[in-house]
């Protein structure tokens, strides 16, 4: 079993080896109850945000934390995959910039990627 830390770790890395872009890690344990970390990142088209989404669940579930729930995958504009305590964001620019996730939780410590 993966810590908290681990998992957000492994997804930045999944998404990172895929080319999604603007890739942060939010430390969200004191803001919120929701999840530890959120992860955000922008993919290029709705196929990059479906790459990227499938890419994430299988180098996860290959370390045995398969994703709680999957939703947006239909859409392809915004998927969202709960791994309870990680939430990963997957978006598409026009997408990330409506709902600005990154403003909402601005309270929450943003990890350097370099550290994961």
């Amino acid at each position: 079993m993966l810590t908290p830390r681990e998992i957000a770790a492994e997804a930045v890395r999944a998404l990172d080896a895929k080319q999604a872009k603007d890739i942060e890690c939010l430390h969200t344990t004191d803001v919120t109850v929701l999840a530890d970390y959120f992860v955000i990142c922008t993919a290029t088209s709705s196929t990059h945000v479906k790459t990227l989404t499938d890419e994430v669940d299988r180098a996860l579930s290959d370390l045995g934390e398969p994703p709680l729930r999957r939703e947006g995958y239909r859409g392809g504009g915004w998927i969202l995959l709960d791994f309870g305590c990680v939430i990963v964001h997957i978006f598409q620019k026009e997408m990330r910039e409506f709902y600005n996730l990154e403003h909402l939780w601005n309270d929450a410590e943003v990890v350097d990627l370099s550290s994961l």
